[in-house]
């Protein structure tokens, strides 16, 4: 099995990543490499991104960008792909 992501704009189209991204042997794998590098994706161009596993969506779109909770600002946990 191959876990991989796609990188897209906020209208669902794809983009490049910043990061170049590899394949990873688990969904955790994936999950981790997302969130240690989701800023620089963000940065790069890329709005939201959707986990696949052997080309099946698991689940996305997620949203790269911080969202407000109450006044605060929430981020990608890192390590779990989630937002906080």
């Amino acid at each position: 099995m191959a876990w991989t992501w796609r990188f897209e704009k906020s209208d669902g189209s794809e983009t490049e990543p910043a990061v170049q991204p590899e394949e990873f042997p688990t969904q955790g794998d994936a999950e981790s490499w997302i969130g240690e590098v989701w800023k620089e994706l963000l940065d790069g161009g890329a709005d939201q991104v959707t986990l696949l596993e052997d080309g099946t969506t698991v689940y996305g779109p997620m949203s790269l960008h911080a969202e407000t909770s109450g006044g605060e600002e929430t981020e990608v946990a890192e390590g779990t792909g989630a937002v906080d």
